[in-house]
């Protein structure tokens, strides 16, 4: 017979914490390894209109969908940005499937989240990631000619 789990029935962190609140490990897990963040957008400085493309950081290995240096990302990419609670709820360009900013507006996560899945491949699976969808800066030539209709 299983042991009986302490925690059932009580909600998932995300529900329970605001972001602030959360552990290092907790707000690191919220991120579903889909590397929209990780492509260049570019804005038009009259406008202000954000127009986002399929090039991504240097740094994204395009297969795992994950920074290839995440330790020192910030000094070998200076305009990375860190999320962080206080910011995150600025950072307009943020994709819309994002769970920090889903968690930032007062939603919950999605269903193919893989902290919902506890599958890690759900985001790849079901389309949300830019696995296969995108090309690095290094081979990409001008940002203008990568332009996509939609957010990716």
């Amino acid at each position: 017979m299983a042991a009986e789990n302490p925690n059932d029935g009580e909600q998932p962190f995300w529900r329970r914490k605001t972001l602030a609140e959360m552990t290092p490990g907790e707000w690191e897990s919220l991120c579903d390894g889909c590397a929209k963040c990780c492509l260049h957008k570019l804005e038009d400085i009259d406008t202000g209109e954000l127009a986002f493309t399929n090039v991504a950081c240097r740094l994204l290995d395009l297969g795992a969908c994950s920074c290839g240096n995440y330790e020192r990302r910030n000094a070998l990419v200076p305009d990375c940005v860190v999320l962080d609670p206080q910011n995150v709820s600025q950072l307009y360009w943020m994709p819309s499937t994002c769970a920090y900013r889903l968690l930032a507006e007062g939603k919950d996560l999605p269903d193919w989240h893989p902290l919902v899945t506890d599958d890690p491949d759900s985001v790849h699976r079901v389309g949300i990631s830019i696995r296969g969808r995108c090309v690095s800066e290094r081979h990409a030539g001008p940002l203008e000619h990568h332009v996509l209709d939609q957010e990716p």
